[in-house]
């Protein structure tokens, strides 16, 4: 589009007044700067839009089904500039979350969020800490919520909870104390390596079991839950991922001697990233709610199973 917005503002001022000098006063240009616009623009069009009648500009049959088309338009843009400098709950914010806080965490402070501000659009990325960290890094989300660890300069930490990892079973016999180490041999099921929940699981019991017996790897937290409940293995997962399945019995915590496997919860965004009040806004409001849900202040909305 060869066209600017300033032509379409100089053209319709000039409509409005029939005087160059006139508009060259109230946009405080030269007249040569408003007569120079129009003559540009009408080369853009390839066609003039004003007959020049005794000094004065009169729009022609193009520039009168011209004005009709622009005038809407640059209206409407206008409104759009007033209503986005003045208004600081309006936009999109793009997020992403790793999959405990996505099925976990993120819906109740979302709806809620957008419950309290109806003109804000927020889209929702899922994946491990490691892809949650590299769309920070190249910009596709404005920010994240992940677990476990988070590297590079580039990206700002910001500690809001801590989470629990605990091992569990479907199978009650294997529910007994034990050390970690008198588990290494049975099979396990684990999520996929970036995810935080393995990395910092893996890492925790490093110095106590030589080789873990991983039969299965999978990517996704009710994908391990569906796996438990059809064989007997053992996983190490978030306590608030599976509190339902605790409480039905359908899942059994397995009381490992000597072991508190815990993690934060981060949020992270870039350290250029533009602080608009809205992502301000989001931002302090996602704090705020999770704490509160990690901290058993308000109850958690659990999964969709």
């Amino acid at each position: 589009m060869k066209l600017t917005l300033r032509q379409m503002e100089i053209f319709l001022n000039v409509v409005a007044s029939g005087h160059l000098t006139n508009v060259a006063k109230e946009m405080n240009l030269s007249q040569s700067a408003i007569s120079m616009s129009i003559k540009e623009m009408e080369n853009i069009l390839g066609r003039p839009v004003f007959d020049r009648i005794n000094k004065k500009l009169v729009l022609n049959e193009v520039g009168r089904a011209f004005h009709k088309e622009i005038d809407p338009l640059y209206k409407k843009l206008s409104d759009i500039e007033y209503e986005f400098q003045n208004s600081e709950n309006k936009g999109m914010i793009r997020v992403g979350a790793s999959t405990t806080i996505v099925d976990y965490l993120m819906p109740p402070i979302i709806c809620s969020y957008m419950s309290a501000y109806p003109d804000v659009k927020i889209t929702l990325k899922e994946g491990n800490t490691k892809g949650i960290t590299e769309m920070i890094q190249s910009g596709q989300i404005d920010v994240g919520f992940v677990e476990g660890f988070v590297g590079g300069s580039d990206i700002i930490k910001e500690k809001i909870g801590v989470d629990e990892l605990i091992v569990v079973t479907s199978q009650e016999e294997l529910a007994k104390p034990c050390y970690i180490d008198e588990l290494a041999e049975k099979r396990w099921v684990l999520r996929e390596e970036g995810s935080g929940t393995r990395e910092v699981f893996l890492d925790y019991i490093k110095e106590k079991v030589d080789d873990l017996n991983i039969f299965f790897e999978l990517g996704h937290t009710e994908s391990i839950k569906s796996i438990l409940m059809n064989r007997e293995c053992l996983t190490c997962i978030s306590k608030i991922s599976v509190e339902r399945e605790l409480a039905e019995g359908k899942l059994f915590r397995v009381p490992v001697k000597n072991f508190e496997c815990k993690r934060n919860f981060l949020m992270i965004y870039h350290k250029d990233k533009y602080h608009s009040t809205l992502f301000e806004k989001f931002i302090y409001f996602s704090k705020k709610l999770m704490m509160q849900m990690l901290e058993n202040e308000i109850p958690l909305t659990l999964g969709k199973k």
